[in-house]
């Protein structure tokens, strides 16, 4: 392959990126979906299999951690991995996240015990962290912004297939094979993405002279690590104003204004506070925050919908979950393929939260009596909406950035919009707690009429007796409206933000990078 791809040093940011023919952003394209798929199906595949792994491996009190270690350790380190690739190249930063995700993938096959696979689905997080953020920052050294959007559209495809594909394919597995094959089907499938970035991603990489901030790395992971702990695990367990939550809460906020003041002084800070100077910098970061809690707040909950109110299994509602992935299919290709030929993206975030609002309002009406067909309507409009926007976010944010700070700015977002799903998925879940207790008390009186009712497994539901199964799922589907409702003023809130977006040029094969300087929106090219 020719040396036709982006370069980073200094003297050659000024010149602006060599982009890559169509031919070989293809081949290239290939490898980093690959890589993508594995870290998007990671966080669904597990879901439907925690039951019976927490079961073999005697673990049951300690679920919850299985899911909060992969999630703390793969947000923490999203930015970092951004900074690094910037630092030292995108091939090999890619590849090292890929080979850290799978070596995790294989340990968590072999645990003997509930404490080995929580420390090796950390392990597993670690790597997983980079590879989102890592495949769409490789995708900006190679392809004009104006371009972008047409190739991040079947990016946005690779997440609607992995929430479909990952809870069938996790059902059938535990039930068949053995949950390990969970873990270890990620063995195959990264060794086709190493082989194919080490044939095909050919990018020559200038280091320039830097100084790793390993003081803003280090207050970084801590204070995201006590922020996490705080949404997902002492507030659910301990309640939100216990003392352990507060401390958790006030040392995530010291720690965080600490990581500011090191990086406003710091040679090479991990997150360069210039960025924030720019306004389309800001503004879509902050539209990313909202729009993941909106998004994970919300999509989390639909599943939950057809196994306990409609009664399917795992897979199938894995399967029910088909309309919200032809959604994001039908709007991420078309709407990348827009951008592509118009140069605009200014209306779609906002047309994208006015369709997201109508999806909600509509799942917010469901009832027990409800048929598929609404349930499949109303996550048809999610999906519409959030493809409009899903990838497209990253695309403004690159645009808007130097080339040297691609790698930090494309992580950014997935950092932030995985922070919000974090934060939403937390407030949400406490709301459905809170309304279901409620519903329950209000409907079979002071104590819930007798033993304690099993509320947390779909299958004890519905093997439930009669009248108290049908008062229970009422209870269920009368707590999701509250829970759809509540998520409206968030989605209201990112419409608003959305209209501060400012729209700037997306460069083309032929238009110049400016000079590498701060700018009230664009601190080059």
């Amino acid at each position: 392959m020719t040396d036709t791809t982006p370069r980073t040093s200094p003297a050659v940011d000024a010149e602006g990126p060599t982009y890559l023919s169509h031919r070989q952003i293809l081949v290239i394209l290939g490898g980093l979906m690959t890589g993508m798929f594995l870290a998007a199906l990671d966080q669904s595949i597990v879901g439907t299999a925690l039951p019976r792994i927490t079961s073999d491996l005697q673990g049951l009190d300690k679920l919850s951690w299985v899911v909060t270690a992969y999630l703390l350790t793969s947000t923490a380190a999203t930015p970092l991995w951004g900074k690094i690739s910037d630092l030292y190249g995108r091939r090999l930063i890619f590849q090292a996240a890929i080979v850290t995700f799978l070596v995790g993938s294989l340990l968590c096959g072999f645990s003997q015990n509930i404490e080995q696979l929580i420390g090796f689905r950390a392990l597993q997080g670690v790597g997983g962290g980079g590879l989102i953020a890592l495949a769409l920052a490789t995708l900006g050294d190679v392809i004009p912004p104006r371009e972008r959007g047409r190739y991040m559209g079947y990016m946005g495809a690779v997440f609607g297939t992995s929430s479909v594909l990952g809870p069938v394919l996790g059902g059938w597995l535990a039930d068949g094979p053995g949950w390990q094959w969970i873990f270890w089907l990620n063995v195959p499938i990264g060794g086709v993405a190493l082989v194919v970035t080490s044939y095909a991603l050919k990018l020559p990489h200038t280091r320039r002279e830097h100084v790793i901030d390993w003081w803003g790395a280090g207050v970084l992971v801590s204070g995201v690590s006590s922020l996490l702990l705080y949404t997902a695990w002492a507030g659910p367990e301990h309640g939100w104003l216990s003392a352990m939550s507060l401390a958790l809460l006030g040392g995530a906020l010291a720690l965080i204004a600490t990581f500011i003041a090191i990086e406003l002084r710091a040679t090479e800070p991990i997150i360069p506070m210039v960025l924030f100077r720019s306004s389309i910098f800001s503004t879509t970061n902050a539209l990313a925050v909202v729009m993941g809690v909106a998004m994970f707040g919300a999509i989390i909950f639909v599943p939950l919908y057809l196994q306990i109110v409609m009664g399917m299994s795992p897979t199938r509602s894995g399967l029910g979950m088909l309309p919200m992935v032809v959604g994001i299919f039908s709007a991420s290709i078309p709407s990348g393929n827009w951008v592509s030929r118009t140069g605009r993206y200014r209306p779609l975030p906002t047309v994208s939260m006015v369709i997201v609002f109508g999806a909600l309002l509509l799942l917010s009406t469901l009832t027990a009596d409800s048929s598929y067909w609404q349930v499949g309507v109303g996550m048809y409009l999610l999906g519409f909406g959030l493809g409009l926007t899903m990838q497209l976010l990253t695309v403004i944010v690159q645009n808007s950035v130097d080339v040297k700070h691609m790698g930090i700015a494309t992580s950014t977002v997935t950092f932030f919009r995985t922070l919000g799903g974090a934060f939403g998925a937390a407030v949400f879940g406490a709301v459905l707690n809170a309304r279901l207790a409620d519903h329950l008390a209000s409907a079979l009186g002071t104590g819930g009429g007798g033993p304690k009712i099993n509320t947390e497994n779909a299958s004890a539901v519905q093997s439930l007796p009669e009248p108290i199964r049908s008062t229970v799922i009422d209870a269920f589907s009368a707590s999701l409206h509250d829970v759809f409702l509540t998520a409206l003023p968030v989605v209201a809130v990112a419409f608003v933000i959305s209209l501060f977006i400012k729209e700037i040029p997306l460069r083309t094969r032929d238009t110049p990078a400016p000079a590498a300087k701060p700018g009230p929106e664009r601190q080059a090219g």
